[in-house]
């Protein structure tokens, strides 16, 4: 017995931490024991809740996640539980596969966060897991061996194939004839899947910019870069769209026929709309252009992260018909079933990148065309890199008690409104906003702006870190 491991002892003694959605931390935290650690407290903290016998495994394609996927398998070995994997997907369609299988699964990625960190996701039989399952496989005390060897893992491609057909057979084959797509594959989870599920429905495709390393594609801080090469491919190959995603596939990145990347939340305000959602969670850093659109009968602000948007979820079934959520990010989780093209689509509740892409896609109108009508609110983000989450706090306590001063310095005078459910969210007197909050998955400060003109918000993104780190910023 001296020899054995306690799950909540291992995982406590490292720098390993819960963020907005899944386990991160540096890729040396992620130790094989640490892995099994974590996989065999997840198991046993569902297991009275739902009977299985094999859990579900992928992988993005950062170096450290194989590894990583054989761990757990190793781990989940110990309870005498199979392993089904399904090597390098994106986490929607690992998702997906499993929901439809009632099995639990464990997506190993670290998203859009850089290489040298990595992360778990923990799905239970009817999806994500929620904060409190979070608890759970943090103080669970079970005992396991450690780890010598890892074995190789055989690929399955059944999740791959299963979500292809999903949105294969919701389109027709023509859905979108005439339409001139890049894909921006860069090193994301599903570029082996993108381009021929998109030339299956009749679009002509360009393959762009596949990476051998590991590409860290934030879409809610697109690079300037990354906005030069949309607006590039876009002149040069007279696209209709530019889609991407981040590593692991679930936050969808769209540019317009012009290459300019869309905002995650107005995707999300489109493709809900066209899919006729009557009720919406979503993160309070989302565009207050939902709100103000009065495309839905009710709209619910939460936390941000894709497990305060789906812990909404039951309570808006029981009073709508068709309920979804999507986060600033982009990333789309639909909440219940709906009729779609005169078929069931089921409901995902995990974020997705495909969907929304689609649904904008297959309209006969451009996305420059759809926007027009919504109303005239801009968001802008970006984020402070190294930035400590202590320091953070720090500012965001400074400034709830009296953001005054660090208004003044920003040039603005007179009343303000804050809103604390994540971070600080402060609305001043001509209706402009100043979200402030920590990173949950990366020790980083972000930044959301909004105002009714798109140079303004990113003009304040830029001025509001900019004194950030003339003030705060570590030396």
């Amino acid at each position: 017995m001296d020899s054995q491991l306690v799950c909540s002892e291992v995982i406590a003694k490292n720098g390993v931490v819960f963020g907005t959605s899944g386990a991160r931390g540096l890729v040396n935290d992620f130790t094989p024991d640490v892995c099994a650690a974590f996989t065999i407290a997840f198991v046993k903290s569902i297991n009275k809740q739902f009977s299985f016998n094999t859990v579900a495994l992928a992988i993005d394609n950062r170096p450290s996640s194989y590894a990583m996927a054989q761990a757990c398998a190793q781990g989940l070995k110990q309870l005498n539980i199979d392993t089904v994997y399904y090597g390098v997907i994106p986490t929607p369609a690992l998702a997906y596969k499993a929901m439809q299988d009632a099995m639990p699964c464990i997506m190993i990625t670290g998203s859009h966060i850089p290489f040298d960190r990595n992360g778990l996701k923990f799905y239970r039989p009817d999806g994500e897991i929620t904060k409190e399952d979070e608890q759970a496989i943090f103080n669970n005390d079970a005992l396991f061996t450690p780890l010598a060897e890892l074995s190789v893992l055989t690929v399955s491609n059944a999740a791959e194939q299963a979500y292809i057909s999903r949105y294969a057979e919701l389109f027709s084959a023509n859905a979108l004839a005439g339409k001139k797509i890049g894909i921006y594959e860069h090193s994301s989870a599903g570029r082996d899947i993108y381009k021929a599920l998109f030339e299956s429905l009749g679009a002509e495709v360009t393959s762009l910019e596949r990476s051998d390393t590991f590409v860290p594609i934030d879409t809610e801080a697109v690079s300037d870069e990354d906005k030069q090469k949309a607006r590039d491919w876009s002149k040069t190959h007279g696209f209709d769209a530019i889609f991407s995603t981040d590593g692991d596939g679930d936050r969808p990145l769209i540019a317009d026929e012009k290459g300019e990347w869309l905002r995650g939340d107005i995707l999300g305000l489109l493709c809900s709309k066209l899919l006729n959602i009557e009720a919406l969670a979503i993160p309070v850093s989302c565009n207050t252009a939902i709100e103000k659109s009065d495309y839905f009968k009710h709209v619910v602000r939460t936390k941000i992260g894709s497990p305060y948007v789906i812990s909404e979820f039951a309570e808006l079934s029981e009073s709508f018909s068709s309920v979804a959520g999507f986060e600033a990010n982009g990333g789309y989780l639909l909440g219940t079933d709906v009729t779609l093209n005169d078929k069931l689509l089921n409901a995902l509740p995990t974020r997705d990148a495909l969907l929304p892409a689609f649904m904008l896609l297959t309209q006969p109108q451009s996305i420059c065309e759809l926007i027009k009508g919504l109303p005239k609110r801009f968001t802008a983000s970006d984020r402070l890199k190294n930035f400590a989450k202590e320091h953070s706090l720090y500012l965001i306590n400074e400034l709830k008690s009296n953001a005054t001063p660090f208004l003044k310095k920003l040039g603005v005078e007179g009343v303000y409104e804050t809103n604390t459910t994540d971070g600080l969210r402060i609305t001043l007197s001509n209706g402009d906003m100043i979200h402030l909050r920590p990173s949950g998955n990366a020790p980083e400060l972000r930044c959301y702006c909004e105002s009714t003109e798109e140079y303004i918000a990113s003009s304040n993104v830029k001025k509001v870190l900019g004194l950030v780190k003339d003030l705060y910023y570590e030396t």
